[in-house]
């Protein structure tokens, strides 16, 4: 019987077209020089013995007869973590974890399969490290990791016949950026076997209802390295961010099928690992002892539950004759360009021959748009060099019009800033409260100009 042989397919790594035939330029992007041939014949046989992994034809069923009981989800054993995934690790579910170099990455994820390794099989694949460096680093956290299966690795193929032998709940491969599957003529981290290998491992995970977890490299830019449609394939990616000079972690969710978006989890890094943060607020609200003009806290709203911050602002004049400078760090841009336009339109006060800096303490990435009030107020408190009050909160999205917005859950906002100590608070009419807050004043403005006399600051 005459042997069958293989098929190739020929992929640009930049937009993913496939073409029958190797070429000098892609057809679909018009880029060169980016084709590369990947097979599509027989698969592999150690990898047509894994259960369910036969590619066998299946019949269609009704959506309303197809089981609806939810399988029991898997426990990190760090509530933290588990808000982000939105209760726990889903059975069947692909898993992308991405991270600078040195944020803890596999120190986290370590200490979590230690924990599920209590009650389900889990197996840690490593491609980076050496089975000694690992070891090493569970005893130096001090985790006991005695029902921790490890493999060093790979190959995609010979991970998925580990997969098959052993059947464990989760598995952690580490990372998918030196994985590589033997059928696919491509570098390892090149564009065509980060998505190949991704593919494949979350075929598996879909069959055998088996949670794969897979670690991410980043660019210099600080985005995912690898194609686009790495996150589009995967149900949750979550980004571990390491603000520099800060031992503090934090883990926040890009996607998740299975839960909210843009939750956010903290961790403290410290000799024995990743240690949650069960209160963020408290962390990122130690103000200094002197009462500064420039600095402020606001309510952001990230996930599931508000978190107080500091922002703070400095405002100088230009030195040298050059031109003024706009930086904003953890806070957009473009919007704080737009907020002074506004300040200037509406207000009358001009900032053109001034430098304005903003920052959000602690590292933290405000995405959400209430932070817009707080923001000018901690500028034109700069600007005026008057400190506003220590136990002032303030929040609001502020309109080109110069009118002050209502903001998603304003109530639970104000009650977390009580909780806090907090006994005055600025923010949108229409988001003021129905009843009096016992404790608290609240001042609900329509407009900047209100905004800014409310504060003492006009």
């Amino acid at each position: 019987m005459a042997k069958k042989k293989n098929k190739f397919a020929y992929v640009c790594s930049d937009c993913g077209a496939e073409h029958s035939q190797w070429q000098g330029q892609c057809i679909s992007c018009e880029e060169w020089n980016t084709l590369s041939r990947i097979s599509i014949g027989p698969t592999d046989p150690a990898v047509s013995n894994f259960q369910g992994f036969t590619g066998a034809e299946k019949e269609t069923q009704w959506l309303a007869e197809v089981g609806r009981e939810p399988s029991p989800r898997l426990r990190s054993g760090f509530s933290e973590f588990d808000r982000v995934l939105g209760g726990g690790f889903v059975p069947g579910s692909v898993v992308l974890m991405g991270g600078e170099p040195g944020a803890g990455k596999s120190t986290l994820l370590l200490q979590v399969v230690s924990e599920i390794a209590k009650k389900h099989g889990v197996l840690y694949v490593t491609g980076e490290e050496s089975l000694s460096q690992l070891a090493m680093r569970a005893e130096r956290l001090k985790l006991n990791v005695d029902q921790v299966r490890v493999a060093a690795d790979t190959q995609a193929e010979s991970v998925a016949a580990l997969i098959a032998e052993h059947n464990p709940a989760i598995v952690i491969l580490d990372s998918i950026q030196v994985m590589q599957m033997g059928t696919v003529e491509a570098t390892a981290g090149s564009v065509t076997q980060v998505r190949e290998t991704a593919a494949f491992f979350t075929r598996i995970a879909k069959q055998s209802g088996i949670v794969i977890v897979l670690v991410g490299h980043v660019t210099k830019e600080g985005n995912l390295a690898g194609p686009k449609v790495l996150e589009h394939m995967i149900d949750c990616f979550v980004m571990l961010d390491s603000p520099s000079e800060s031992r503090y972690r934090t883990l926040r969710g890009q996607k998740n099928r299975f839960g909210a978006v843009n939750e956010l989890g903290v961790f403290a890094m410290t000799q024995q690992g990743m240690k949650e943060v069960s209160n963020p607020s408290a962390i990122f609200l130690q103000r200094g002892e002197i009462h500064s003009p420039g600095s402020i806290v606001t309510v952001t709203w990230e996930g599931t539950r508000p978190l107080l911050v500091e922002i703070q602002a400095l405002v100088d004049a230009i030195g040298g004759g050059g031109y003024s400078k706009r930086t904003a760090l953890g806070l957009d841009h473009q919007r704080l360009a737009m907020h002074l336009a506004v300040l200037n339109r509406h207000c009358g006060i001009t900032l053109s021959d001034q430098d304005v800096f903003a920052n959000v303490v602690g590292g933290v990435k405000i995405t959400e748009t209430a932070a817009d009030l707080s923001v000018l107020l901690a500028i034109i408190s700069s600007y005026r060099n008057k400190a506003l009050p220590q136990n002032l909160i303030v929040f609001g999205e502020l309109g080109l019009t110069g009118e002050v917005r209502a903001v998603a859950n304003g109530q639970q906002r104000i009650m977390e800033a009580r909780k806090h100590g907090f006994k005055k608070a600025i923010i949108p009419f229409a988001n003021g409260p129905k009843e009096p807050i016992k404790g608290m004043e609240v001042h609900g403005i329509k407009s900047l100009a209100s905004a800014l006399q409310s504060a003492g600051l006009l």
